[in-house]
């Protein structure tokens, strides 16, 4: 039975993620709560606008929401009968959930899928008193917080759940809703709690015992080691500290183990300081300025960010070479970092067989469910399992668990494909991610046909090759033009029917132009080559639509300037639905000069061809707001609202899947693919010039813009308006000219010159 309509009950913060995240999916949603007064369906409906005001959004256009019809539980749960999987996210305790559940059963249609969102407590156990088809159509579904951005779903069956209920769900979970899936097995905590929480607990009673900060504690913990920069301390604090004690209590009750907290930790819950839903916990924040906890006296002193002494050397180098280094290292903060590496590996080493099917899903777990740029036996390898049996030799702390079999390590790279530690001491395959294109095994068996630091060109198989960004943020220098040239020369001569453009990081697929390169060469005073290279990035980026074989591109995560204008020229593009895109060069005192301004004009011109009365003003005016304000997209489907994708690209809710989509819409394109027509359209001239400029001049009247901002705005205007002079037929390559003509002209002033310095120095924009 094909899911195509979902019920959520429990409308907080998880039970609101999840049906945001559905409608966002295009799936008509169910949402309901517990009766409120006097609005019976308040709790739902405030859901839903809490969930539209939330930073981030909880649903990725506004316009999703419309999908969710609220209710409650008193008067509605009939409605839950035309819904194909229901899934119960209420407080986290059993009885309330068995409850639930017998009332569910009542009502929901044979083949119904339910499943509960609880974070730790055993499935099995929600479904005691249940009839034998309502257990076999049950498992546990774990969302993690927030539900639209982390990756993570832990996939929970029991021994009734039948074999083909779990396919159905995780292929939907994985294809539609786009999580990455991790089958965990039925005890307290699953994977990803047991032994992340295990870890925060850890880290508080170390931070107690070497009498350190919580701002020493989340310096330490944070991307020093490849952990979120919310580290400890601020993770907890968006998670809540209540969340926190709940789950410490459930643990502990119902493993048997210690995830106890100090006694200071309880006193926060009692005073209501939660974390960032009650405006303080861990941190506190008064209007800019950001305030710790003295975890000793329960008063908050102003944040101080610690200098890490004998650890700042390693925070240049890459992850592996950081925590080789910790483990060299000497003083507190080397001596803290490395009892908590090993707590955490003695833990993960025992714990594993009882928690996981394999290491693997430990490691995806923690990379999707808390964000570790290594899982624990990925870091386990980088530390070294000679390094795990010396110290854990010299604490008389044997050999835990795994550590007896691993020899060598836990993974080995093979030409045959990769392998991991299996729990009986063999290296066994590991299961692939489902749809997902292994670019470094594709790389390990066939090598690179081009590869520099800036990317590697890659044979993906059936005639299509991939062209993967994986420099710095993978701005576009050079190096990275050269590339990209090669590889279209290498399609252009036959060997392939087509290119995909991809990133390696799925969170980034272009911070656009190189700053540091073009601010060298403007301190140089080298005009003529400056010219060259915004000459050569047009050319470039435009011969993407002039190839006669389809190029796509593939963008997910942070796609700006330079990197939205390779997009916007792409046959088509295959978009990952967490899309930040836009044409943002204003930030540094630009316009976008590689085809961006003249790509939005021909863009927003050609929707208004239809309508015989529009005024060609509103696609100059359209452009003229997106690029001049530097709009950034919040999702794929906003993207496509504010008219960086068309209707003919496509989005992917998986972010594992972008590029194999984007290579079967090349094999899709390739049979009978044209490369596009040039264009012209019809310039507006002086007098729309004049029109965009009377609304900057009311801009800085108001107050609203800097003097600087002025003269771009005007710049931009001119290219828009085709230049000065009468209304008149303009080709791209007119607009271009002037592109380049005004991106040049602005990088010779000094405030273009100090916000580009401000963004390399501090990462944020200059408004002068």
């Amino acid at each position: 039975m094909r899911i195509a309509r979902v019920g959520v009950v429990g409308a907080g913060v998880m039970g609101t993620g999840i049906a945001a995240l559905a409608a966002s999916a295009g799936f008509p949603v169910v949402l309901l709560d517990v009766p409120d007064s006097p609005d019976r369906d308040g709790r739902a409906r405030s859901a839903v606008d809490k969930g539209l005001k939330a930073r981030p959004p909880a649903f990725m256009d506004p316009a999703c929401a419309a999908r969710v019809s609220i209710g409650n539980t008193e008067d509605h749960l009939e409605r839950l009968r035309d819904c194909d999987w229901i899934v119960e996210a209420i407080i986290e305790r059993p009885e309330p959930k068995r409850e639930l559940f017998a009332r569910i059963e009542g009502v929901a249609r044979p083949g119904t899928i339910v499943t509960s969102n609880t974070s730790g407590i055993p499935i099995h156990t929600l479904v005691e008193g249940r009839g034998e088809a309502f257990r076999q159509h049950f498992l546990g579904t774990h969302f993690f917080n927030p539900v639209r951005h982390l990756h993570l779903l832990e996939l929970i069956p029991t021994s009734d759940t039948l074999p083909d209920v779990v396919a159905r769900i995780r292929d939907f979970m994985e294809r539609m809703l786009g999580k990455g899936v991790v089958m965990a097995r039925d005890v307290p905590g699953f994977i990803a709690n047991r032994l992340g929480l295990h870890g925060i607990f850890r880290t508080i009673h170390l931070m107690e015992r070497y009498d350190l900060t919580i701002d020493e504690v989340d310096a330490l913990t944070g991307p020093l080691i490849g952990r979120p920069k919310s580290a400890t301390f601020r993770t907890a604090d968006i998670s809540g500290l209540d969340v926190l004690v709940d789950v410490s209590a459930g643990l502990s009750a119902t493993t048997g183990e210690d995830f106890s907290l100090p006694s200071w930790v309880h006193d926060l819950v009692r005073q209501g300081r939660l974390g960032a839903k009650s405006g303080a916990g861990f941190y506190r924040k008064d209007g800019a300025q950001i305030f710790t906890l003295d975890w000793r006296t329960g008063e908050y002193k102003p944040q101080v960010v610690p200098a890490l002494a004998e650890l700042a050397p390693l925070q240049q180098q890459p992850l592996v070479a950081r925590l080789k280094g910790i483990t060299m290292a000497r003083g507190r903060y080397a001596e803290f970092l490395q009892e908590l590496l090993l707590d955490t590996a003695a833990y993960a080493l025992e714990k594993t067989p009882e928690l996981a099917y394999d290491v693997t899903s430990v490691d995806r777990a923690l990379e999707w469910g808390f964000a570790w740029e290594l899982g624990p036996f990925a870091m386990f390898d980088a530390l070294g399992a000679d390094w795990l049996r010396s110290e854990f030799g010299q604490r008389k702390m044997g050999q835990p668990g795994l550590l007896a079999t691993a020899r060598e390590g836990f993974y080995r790279q093979l030409s045959s494909g990769p392998r991991q530690l299996s729990f009986v001491g063999e290296y066994a395959p590991i299961e692939p991610i489902p749809h997902a294109l292994d670019l470094d095994l594709v790389e390990l068996r066939l090598g690179s046909l081009a590869s520099s630091r800036d990317g590697t060109l890659l044979d993906i198989g059936h005639g299509v090759a991939l062209l993967k960004l994986h420099g710095k943020m993978n701005t576009l220098g050079t190096g990275a033009l050269d590339l990209i040239e090669q590889s279209l020369d290498l399609v252009d001569r036959g060997d392939f029917v087509g290119l995909v453009l991809g990133s390696a990081n799925p969170g980034v697929f272009s911070a656009g132009a190189n700053l540091v390169e073009l601010l060298a060469a403007v301190d140089a005073a080298q005009w003529d080559r400056l010219d060259g290279l915004v000459r050569r990035f047009q050319d470039v980026v435009g011969r993407l639509r002039k190839v006669s074989f389809p190029v796509v591109v593939a963008p997910s995560g942070i796609t700006l300037g330079g990197g939205a204008e390779f997009a916007l020229h792409a046959s088509r593009v295959q978009a990952g639905c967490e899309l930040y895109i836009g044409l943002v060069e204003v930030g540094v005192g630009l316009l976008p000069a590689g085809g961006g301004t003249k790509e939005m004009l021909f863009r927003f011109t050609r929707d208004l061809e239809p309508y015989e009365e529009a005024d060609p003003f509103e696609a100059v005016k359209r452009a003229f707001k997106l690029v001049s304000m530097g709009t950034m997209s919040a999702s794929a489907l906003d993207a496509r609202r504010l008219g960086f994708l068309r209707g003919r690209d496509r989005i992917t809710m998986n972010r594992d899947r972008v590029l194999s989509d984007a290579k079967a819409r090349v094999l899709e394109l390739a049979p009978d693919y044209t490369p596009a027509m040039p264009r012209t359209v019809r310039a507006l001239g002086a007098e729309g010039i004049g029109n965009l400029s009377y609304g900057v001049w009311a801009m800085r009247e108001a107050g609203y813009i800097t003097d600087h901002e002025v003269t771009i705005g005007r710049r931009i205007a001119h290219v828009l308006c085709g230049g000065d002079g009468p209304p008149r037929m303009v080709t791209e390559q007119d607009i271009l000219d002037l592109e380049r003509e005004a991106f040049l002209s602005l990088l010779g002033t000094p405030e273009t010159r100090a916000r580009i310095a401000h963004m390399l120095e501090h990462g944020k924009p200059l408004r002068n």
